[in-house]
């Protein structure tokens, strides 16, 4: 399937999203984009870019409480999700089942069809309660994919350490890319 689901929430690290929209790009994929309302604001407190350029980047854009929106629902077909960032109260919403908007909701379906979901948490330090959810989350069978700095690499900029975590992102969702320096490489 030639289709994927990206969520942005409210968490820090809304570059991670936007970074990602733009590998995609590389690729046949069409991409449907959520964002949350945190998630707008982050993105203006964090980056350079407007909420029109990020949404630009999409080829569809979801209304994020929509949850009568194609992605909501099983039947609308796709290669999977990524929630990136990933705040903790839609973990927590993820884990428990809360489809109160359409990230959760879009998260619930990737799910029950056993279809790949990625959650990118953004949160440091963990407590316990986050712990429990990610550990939920990831028994349910979705991935937990925390952005944690690599160095074997040598990174020089912050935008090496975000083009290196986009590239593995684009790794579990098997797709090739040269954004990142392989081990032993």
């Amino acid at each position: 399937m030639r289709r994927l689901v990206i969520a942005m929430t409210g968490a820090t690290g809304s570059i991670y999203g936007i970074r990602l929209l733009e590998a995609l790009r590389q690729h046949p994929i069409e991409t449907h984009l959520v964002v949350s309302d945190w998630a707008r604001e982050t993105i203006a407190l964090e980056t350079g870019y407007t909420l029109e350029e990020v949404k630009k980047l999409a080829h569809q854009v979801h209304d994020y409480l929509n949850v009568g929106a194609p992605i909501a629902s099983g039947s609308f077909r796709t290669r999977g999700m990524v929630v990136v960032p990933c705040s903790m109260k839609t973990l927590a919403a993820i884990t428990h089942g809360l489809s109160e908007n359409l990230v959760v909701r879009a998260a619930d379906v990737m799910l029950k069809e056993r279809r790949k979901l990625i959650l990118v948490p953004r949160e440091t330090p963990l407590s316990a309660v986050h712990l429990e959810n990610m550990l939920k989350a990831n028994q349910m069978g979705a991935y937990i994919v925390p952005p944690m700095p690599a160095f074997y690499n040598k990174p020089q900029t912050i935008e090496d350490l975000v083009r290196h975590f986009t590239g593995r992102i684009l790794d579990l969702l098997d797709l090739e890319h040269d954004l990142c320096k392989r081990w032993g490489e």
